[in-house]
């Protein structure tokens, strides 16, 4: 059974500790948008509500990696961080459409905008994004260097979170130029406009988070992961005759599984054992990949393709 660490129970407090924040800033933005009559500052409450989502995908797969397979689900509970990721991206992409149609609705019937509070409000959501940025980065880091096999995972899941939050930083300062042209100019005009600008970085964010989503699902090779690469590196321990038959997929985002056929060439069929062990020290070190299924053989047996042939001596 799996023992909380230090590290653990300080990486849950920051996870808790950014969602309480961001779930505040969602609330002043939504309040504040609705009192001062701006799209763009509810818009910018969306993507609030984003980061939020992130957090917790990633908080909650931070919980559910640590619980122990069973029978019914060998693998653990990893793959639930794909499927809520799944959702996330599905949500961003209805909030992009509502939010740019509402921006046609504005633009062609402008409303009355109060343009100092709703700075104020940006302001505020600003702040309170370079804090959450702030908190994620260093634990990011803390964790990277304490170790970096154990929450390799993990590291994941808060760049990724940290990416959102930075996101959102960056539409809250479009907010507060809306607000400060608003404020001097009183062209309302600005504030549909900043709010597509807005709609189009959740539109990126959705995309990436469905491409990567549907690639896990799929059960798609890895993007950092070269099949050819590693055939071509098994194949070169010595007593390798081919490889073929060759499969890399993800579990989810931080976990990695490997199948293959290897035929031995004959003078060499005595020594699987430590073949074996080459290949998968071979794969841990050079490719970060440790759940591994190797079945070693004499002599091809005809199943896959083969990839890598043994280079004449």
């Amino acid at each position: 059974m799996h023992m909380p660490s230090h590290e653990d129970t300080k990486l849950e407090g920051r996870y808790l500790y950014s969602i309480l924040i961001t779930s505040v800033v969602l609330i002043a933005e939504v309040a504040g948008g609705i009192w001062t009559g701006s799209l763009a500052l509810l818009s910018d409450s969306a993507h609030v509500f984003t980061d939020i989502l992130a957090l917790v995908i990633s908080y909650a797969a931070f919980r559910l990696a640590r619980k122990p397979s069973d029978d019914n689900h060998t693998y653990g509970y990893h793959r639930v961080e794909v499927f809520a990721a799944l959702f996330n991206g599905i949500s961003l992409a209805v909030i992009c459409i509502g939010i740019w149609w509402e921006a046609i609705q504005r633009f062609l019937t402008p409303n009355k905008i109060m343009g100092i509070p709703m700075l104020i409000i940006a302001v505020i959501g600003l702040v309170a994004n370079v804090l959450v940025a702030l908190v994620l980065k260093t634990d990011h880091h803390d964790d990277h260097d304490h170790d970096h096999g154990a929450h390799g995972k993990e590291d994941l899941n808060l760049h990724s979170a940290y990416l959102h939050v930075i996101g959102d930083a960056l539409s809250s300062i479009g907010v507060i130029l809306a607000g400060f042209a608003i404020w001097l100019t009183g062209a309302v005009w600005i504030d549909p406009l900043i709010s597509i600008l807005i709609g189009i970085m959740i539109a990126v964010s959705s995309y990436r988070v469905l491409r990567r989503a549907v690639h896990i699902l799929l059960e798609g090779t890895p993007e950092e992961i070269s099949i050819p690469e590693i055939a071509s590196a098994i194949s070169k321990i010595d007593g390798v005759a081919d490889v073929h038959d060759l499969h890399i997929w993800n579990i989810c985002s931080g976990h990695i599984s490997l199948s293959t056929h290897v035929s031995l060439t004959p003078e060499c069929c005595d020594k699987q054992s430590g073949i074996l062990e080459q290949i998968r020290t071979l794969l841990l070190d050079q490719f970060s990949v440790e759940h591994v299924t190797i079945q070693i053989e004499s002599e091809n047996c005809g199943q896959g393709n083969r990839i890598v042939p043994r280079p004449a001596a």
